[in-house]
């Protein structure tokens, strides 16, 4: 059980509730969101030692479609979050503690000059490719 996210969190989204779009993940996308959770963005947070805020988390594949996201992003797979500290300068110290860390992780991306990061990893860390792009 996750200590500083909550699957509400994961869940929120401004644009879903501007458009009456239901953000609710089938029942085989919700260990993935615990994984995600406790393996990822609770580490996460506990090397930050502050509050990280989720900006995006999982995404119905109606809300994926409306934010023009791609088919196979890993938010709609429950994989993915998109984070921020609240300052693109903050967001490049996680970013840069983040890939110094043994953190097991799919893709870490800075987007748009740290304006946030993505995470993603996969359950049970299979397959993750330790990726780190800058968008």
């Amino acid at each position: 059980m996750a200590q500083h996210f909550t699957l509400s969190e994961l869940l929120r989204s401004d644009t879903a509730e501007a458009r009456g779009i239901q953000n609710i993940p089938p029942h085989d996308v919700l260990p993935r969101l615990n994984y995600l959770m406790d393996n990822c963005l609770d580490p996460i947070r506990q090397m930050w030692g502050k509050p990280i805020g989720v900006n995006s988390g999982y995404r119905s594949p109606a809300l994926n479609a409306a934010i023009g996201g791609v088919a196979t992003s890993q938010h709609v797979k429950g994989e993915a979050a998109d984070i921020t500290t609240g300052t693109v300068e903050g967001n490049k110290r996680l970013f840069d503690m983040i890939c110094a860390s043994d953190i097991s992780f799919d893709q870490l991306i800075d987007e748009h000059n740290f304006r946030w990061l993505h995470i993603s990893c996969k359950m049970g860390g299979i397959g993750n490719r330790h990726a780190i792009l800058h968008l």
